[in-house]
């Protein structure tokens, strides 16, 4: 058979502008990565083909005519995705697709129930790699569909959903999809290439806030070192890019693991290799020894989940009172050298104008090099939805294209979603202001900072003042919010 597997082309530009940084997608390029080698699979990241969509996918799927097409996405993209499903089946009629990733996964009784469901005829829940490899292959009947676990398929129109189908053995899954099969290129951080590799999945963690649990269960599972290293060279000697970003939820949950592998890229030797990941407070926080190792194997930038400064609306977000941890976290990685982006959630149900102040001013204290900063989003299916929901807070209950994290779906006891919308937004820019990289991010980018410091940071500024003195404060913040709404419109996929 032949396969198209497409990503979106929604972005979010929560830290640096969306045109600044876009990667591929490596949920397809895993799945695409483990579908039997006798079938015909390609790739296509829409993120760098925002302009011409239409136009692209018309040439490219003429020209490749796959039976079968997959597409991934998150709450807030899948008003694309369906957009994308009609655009399909106009160019192929007879073309079957399967929709899969979070969104597929934590609503498909509500995606099979829906009108959109005639557009869709197969969805994977949870993990893809098997179902998919094994739904190609009973499409060219060598396996059953009602047998495939984690799938749902039609019967005379109508879903029918399969049993779970548990976690995946991490051990067995094959190399993503980085070779010419892949047909978009250009993914990049700034002026650098960038690729990205998992070492583990899923997170032991409780925040409410998160859907993960759905995806993967409450479990954390690991790949073997030997896998690890194989994808990194892979990267590094094949594609020869030097910047990774590592897609775990929370790699450090297992810090002697972390340390085994940090030895091991160690003793590979990788010549200016450098490591982005993800991590909590606590691991981070007691676990010196492991940062100095992560330090010493190039990891170079770490996003701390610190959420909060307030420790009623951490127990809400039950990430317990972590406030001295996010403190501690940070003076660890900056004492060995390693970057720290520091992400918080506004929005919580007690906030107020003076909690949103407190919580700029608190990431300031802590000295972070940068800031993801987020309204609070009640994701489907988690259980701070369900709360918020129960207070009467939810503001915007359906509409998930605006899911993003930018944009205020919730109410507080003390504002309304468009003040909260609005003082989250002013008061990053009085608080935060204009982004001074520090001498650790200048260390890791002469080039692109100097351009920032000295040309695009002073022209902006120009800009943007001028702007504020003929429109003001609320002027510029309408002309940023149009902006936002512009951002991932496609108008080319609106007929």
């Amino acid at each position: 058979m032949k396969v198209v597997l497409i990503s979106m082309p929604d972005v979010v530009p929560i830290i640096i502008h969306e045109m600044a940084v876009h990667m591929p997608g490596h949920g397809i390029a895993c799945v695409g990565g483990n579908i039997d080698a006798e079938h015909d699979v390609y790739l296509i990241d829409l993120i760098r083909k925002r302009r011409n969509i239409r136009r692209y996918l018309t040439r490219t799927l003429t020209r490749i005519r796959p039976e079968l097409v997959g597409l991934s996405a998150m709450a807030w993209q899948y008003d694309t995705c369906l957009k994308l499903a009609r655009l399909i089946k106009r160019i192929l009629p007879e073309v079957k697709i399967v929709i899969g990733g979070y969104h597929a996964t934590l609503m498909s009784e509500e995606i099979a129930a829906s009108p959109e469901a005639a557009l869709i005829d197969f969805l994977i829940r949870g993990e893809g790699e098997e179902a998919c490899r094994r739904l190609v292959n009973a499409l060219c009947g060598k396996d059953r569909l009602e047998e495939i676990p984690s799938l749902s398929y039609k019967v005379d129109g109508t879903f029918v959903h399969n049993a779970w189908g548990g976690p995946l053995d991490l051990s067995t899954l094959k190399l993503p999809i980085r070779d010419k099969r892949r047909l978009t290129w250009g993914y990049h951080i700034l002026n650098s290439k960038i690729e990205l590799i998992e070492t583990s999945r899923g997170c032991t963690r409780a925040c409410t806030f998160c859907s993960m649990k759905h995806m993967y269960g409450r479990t954390f599972r690991t790949y073997p070192i030997e896998r690890v290293l194989a994808d990194l060279d892979d990267i590094y000697y094949r594609k020869k890019v030097r910047w990774v970003f590592i897609v775990d939820d929370n790699m450090v949950l297992d810090p002697q693991r972390v340390m085994t592998l940090c030895d091991a890229i160690i003793a590979r030797r990788y010549h200016k290799l450098n490591l982005v990941v993800q991590a909590d407070c606590i691991s981070i926080s007691r676990n010196e020894a492991m940062v100095e190792k992560m330090a010493r194997a190039g990891f170079r930038s770490v996003f701390l989940g610190i959420e909060n400064v307030s420790p009623k609306n951490l127990a809400a977000a039950r990430k317990g009172d972590i406030v001295t941890a996010s403190q501690e976290a940070v003076e660890i990685c900056h004492r060995h050298g390693i970057m720290v982006i520091g992400g918080l959630i506004f929005g919580f149900p007690d906030d107020d104008e003076a909690a949103i102040v407190n919580n700029y001013q608190f990431l300031n204290t802590i000295d972070a090099d940068a800031a993801y900063c987020q309204i609070l989003t009640p994701y489907p299916k988690t259980e701070m939805r369900r709360q918020l929901i129960n207070q009467g807070l939810v503001t915007n209950p359906n509409n998930l294209s605006r899911y993003s994290g930018l944009w205020a779906n919730v109410r507080t006891r003390h504002l309304s979603p468009a003040r909260l919308q609005y003082l989250f937004w002013y008061h990053r820019q009085k608080v935060l202001g204009w982004w001074t990289p520090s001498k650790r991010v200048r260390s890791q980018g002469k080039g692109w900072t100097s351009i920032w410091i000295y040309a695009f940071k002073p022209f902006l500024k120009l800009y943007y003042d001028h702007v504020l003195k003929k429109q003001g404060w609320h002027g510029r913040y309408e002309c940023e919010l149009e902006r936002l709404a512009r951002m991932n419109h496609f108008p080319d996929l609106e007929n």
